[in-house]
């Protein structure tokens, strides 16, 4: 199970951190991504991560701005979202790929996924 948190209401150029805490299962056994879908818009990557934070991708309209990181610590992943901008308003979705080997791969692809969580929704206000 994933459970996002941490969205909210934020003005344009301030900040937000998105946490995704999964539970049931060995968390460095999967890979994690961020997504977001805009009303009346298809579902987007936002930035993805390897089981064990040694490769990171973003999209290229969050590059520079958003950092995905984990804790296998703690079960979570991570976006730090700075330098919001009103076109970032979204549902925020976190997702995780079963890794089938050590490598330190990273998916894009929301079909590449098997499990999401809830969403957490960030509004941006200009």
């Amino acid at each position: 199970q994933l459970q996002a948190s941490g969205g909210g209401l934020v003005q344009a150029g301030g900040s937000l951190r998105l946490s995704c805490a999964a539970s049931g299962r060995a968390f460095s056994n999967y890979a994690m991504g961020w997504f977001r879908q805009a009303p009346g818009k298809e579902r987007e990557f936002v930035a993805a991560i390897s089981w064990n934070g040694g490769s990171t991708y973003y999209a290229d309209s969050v590059k520079g701005r958003f950092t995905i990181s984990r804790d296998n610590a703690k079960n979570t992943v991570y976006l730090q979202m700075n330098s919001l901008k009103p076109e970032d308003t979204a549902a925020y979705y976190c997702a995780a790929r079963r890794r089938y080997t050590s490598s330190s791969y990273y998916y894009t692809g929301s079909y590449e996924y098997d499990y999401w969580g809830q969403g957490t929704q960030v509004t941006v206000s200009s």
